[in-house]
């Protein structure tokens, strides 16, 4: 069965604050009432016109979804917040609740933090759930294929639609992370520090093999395939430790591996909540990510950010097997080549690539002194021979 899409409240007024009318408020429980798009700490949508892709296709038009808690942009520095491959808006409320609040690692008490659903996504942004103006109805596979930085591009329209001139930090794990790094990439000189978590600066041919073999299954069963592709999918985000210790050799009461039940789990809640063609879109934006594609190579990329003083930390996670330490390792050495003020850190977790969704007293520290250093004073630039 496919997941409900949320129902959409017709556009209402804004509150004083806002640059245009056009917010909204999304969910089935959400009653007309004037929104302010900042500190609202609720999920609202704003249209936001055509918008055109990478590859020259035109979206007739785009709508965002966000939630933005703590002080606006005139009254302290803004942190984005960027959610990984099946994640939504909703950061604050839901997947990231634990890290960002008052006197929280991301302290809405000193700064805002707004988080976007992405481009292509499944929970209020334009994607293959939404009508096409054209017909009137979903796009589904005919949705275009988009890229990182098509959903960095359509952060940055919501940016601007919403008054926000740039950002303090911006962060991400997994697919979070490579979009983190194209928002920096699109405007460095107008973001302090940026901190992809276990991202790399292109998807490895390893990934790309593992999302193939899930579009494939997609592909040829639809939505029973979908969930062996989340199956499929939750092998590569956990760990061999993390199982072992989790399961182990046990088994349920019809004599079912205990792992082989908790896949199931896994694979039938997804199928409950998502779609067949917004996984197959949002996986494709993973395969496509490169940062060096059209500008140069990864070096010359990462030399743009040198040269505007942003602050690079990469964060690996230990015991993950999808986008290992090693590859954000190798994406830090490439910016200090070319003179990026860049560090590594890592996370020390049994739960392989899921820690960053897990973790929270680790993630606690490193965020808190990634946005202690974010909001110090750009580092001098020197200039270039």
């Amino acid at each position: 069965m496919r997941a409900r899409e949320a129902r959409v409240v017709s556009p209402i007024s804004l509150a004083a604050g806002a640059r245009e009318a056009g917010d909204v408020l999304l969910g089935a429980g959400a009653q007309p009432r004037p929104v302010s798009p900042f500190g609202a700490g609720r999920v609202l949508g704003r249209d936001l016109g055509p918008f055109e892709l990478v590859s020259g296709t035109q979206l007739a038009a785009l709508r965002v979804a966000y939630r933005h808690d703590g002080p606006g942009p005139a009254e302290a520095p803004q942190v984005l917040v960027i959610h990984a491959l099946t994640g939504s808006a909703d950061a604050a409320g839901d997947w990231w609740s634990p890290l960002i609040g008052p006197g929280l690692a991301l302290d809405t008490d000193r700064v805002g933090v707004l988080s976007a659903n992405l481009l292509g996504g499944r929970y209020g942004t334009t994607g293959p759930t939404s009508p096409d103006p054209a017909t009137g109805r979903a796009y589904g596979a005919a949705f275009p294929a988009i890229s990182t930085r098509d959903q960095a591009r359509a952060h940055w329209a919501l940016l601007d639609a919403l008054g926000v001139p740039g950002l303090a930090l911006v962060v991400g794990g997994s697919l979070g992370g490579m979009v983190a790094l194209e928002v920096a990439l699109e405007r460095p000189e107008a973001v302090r520090s940026v901190a992809p978590i276990a991202a790399p600066a292109a998807t490895g041919a390893l990934a790309v093999a593992w999302n193939a073999i899930q579009c494939a299954l997609v592909d040829r069963l639809g939505e029973d395939g979908l969930a062996l592709a989340r199956e499929l999918a939750m092998t590569t985000y956990r760990s061999e430790a993390d199982f072992d210790q989790r399961f182990g050799r046990a088994a349920e009461a019809d004599g079912t591996p205990s792992i082989v039940s908790y896949l199931r789990y896994q694979g039938e809640k997804l199928v409950r909540r998502f779609d067949p063609d917004t996984y197959r879109t949002l996986v494709g934006a993973m395969d496509r990510h490169d940062i060096g594609a059209g500008r140069g190579g990864v070096g010359p990329a990462l030399a743009w950010l040198a040269d505007h003083g942003v602050r690079l930390t990469g964060v690996g996670i230990s015991g993950d097997i999808l986008y290992g330490p090693e590859q954000v390792r190798t994406l830090v050495a490439a910016a200090a080549a070319e003179g990026a003020h860049a560090r590594y850190l890592e996370l020390q977790s049994t739960k392989g690539h899921d820690a960053f969704l897990a973790e929270w007293d680790a993630l606690a520290v490193i965020l808190r002194g990634i946005l202690h250093e974010a909001l110090a004073p750009r580092p001098v630039v020197p200039p270039r021979d």
